[in-house]
This record gives C-alpha cells, structure tokens and sequence, in this order.
C-alpha cells in the first residue's frame, strides 16, 4: 500500500479503492497513517516529503476514494482516524425499472417502458417467492447482463416480438442457476407477467 500511495502522491494520480473494508484491521491502521501523511503534507502546501523512510515529490492533485458496502460478513467497520480522512458519499438503491428502459432503448427495444417495468416486477417476485439461494441474483449485475443478452438475442432474430426475445434472455440466463423446485414458480410468474406470450 506504500508503494501504492507514494505513486499516487508522485504522479498526481487518483485511485479508487473498492470493498475498502474487505482490507484486515491491522493493515487499516498503517493505511490510515499513510494517508494522513500525504494530507498533512498537502494542507501545509509541501512540494516533497518524507513518506515511509524516503523524501518523495507531492503533486497536490492527488487524490484516494474508496468504495464500501458496510453490513456485510467479511467486512471490518473503519478505525475512527481512518474514517476522519474521507468524506463520507451515500448511494441510494437504483431504479431499476429506469435504468432497464434505457438499456432497451439503447438496445433497439421500441416497447422499452413497458418490457422494463414487467421484467423489474418479475425480478421482484422472484426474489421473495423463489427459495433463499447464495447463488440466485436478481440484482443490478444480473438486470444488466440478461438485458445485454436480450440486445444480442433482437439482433440475431428481429423477426422476433420484444416480448419473446426479453423472456428468452430471461430464461437463457436464469434457469440454468436454479433448483429444480424453484424452476414451476419461475415460469408462472413469467406467464402471469406475459400472459399473451409463448415461449417454447
């Protein structure tokens, strides 16, 4: 992390550091002096410094972020003189159901505002119906990856309706991950959401 950070401060660099909190306690703390080494020199307008045992060049544009999800297993809660040194940034849940509908338009879907708002609900559903599986995501990473695949599935078949083509990707990238008593449940809430479509 030294060599990291004394790079950074060389170079005039910014670094984003992410699941920061995945980082042992131990080696938070020596970061946490680290950092407050190159701050210090900063705020008192230092062009070099002495940082771990060297006397380095400081560009002052220089710059640490860090990303963390609190609240999860493996992760530690930041040392207070670690946590005084970053401005704290708060993200709200996305909105699903938007950020679908602009990926299909992007995408070449023409009923966009519709497809998104069934296939968040069907995601949803899933989520608190189907059984609690460690392997089953219905989050942002797997909303993203199945509309990237309906993109490629409306290219392929155009003869296709939207409707068949964004629950095919649906299927393609959802059923080979569940249990076989999860699979009924899935495929009804598809043919409550999609009551006039057949998919084969």
């Amino acid at each position: 992390m030294g060599r990291l950070f004394s790079g950074l401060a060389q170079q005039g660099a910014w670094s984003c550091l992410d699941e920061f909190n995945r980082i042992d306690i131990e080696v938070l703390s020596v970061i946490a002096q680290q950092v407050l080494t190159i701050r210090v020199a900063m705020l008192q307008g230092h062009t070099e410094f002495l940082f771990c045992e060297r006397n380095i060049k400081l560009r002052a544009n220089c710059g640490v972020f860090i990303t963390m999800n609190p609240g999860y297993a493996g992760r530690t809660e930041l040392p207070d003189n670690l946590k005084v040194l970053f401005r704290p940034v708060s993200m709200m849940i996305p909105d699903y159901r938007l950020i679908a509908e602009i990926m299909l338009f992007a995408e070449g879907f023409e009923e966009a505002k519709v497809l998104s708002k069934k296939m968040v609900q069907l995601y949803k559903l899933s989520s608190e119906q189907l059984s609690q599986q460690d392997h089953y995501d219905f989050g942002m990473r797997a909303v993203k990856s199945v509309l990237v695949m309906a993109g490629s599935l409306k290219r392929a078949d155009k003869d296709s309706s939207e409707e068949t083509v964004l629950i095919r990707a649906m299927r393609d990238s959802n059923i080979p991950k569940f249990l076989k008593e999860d699979l009924p449940l899935f495929n009804a809430l598809i043919k409550d959401l999609f009551p006039t479509s057949e998919i084969k």
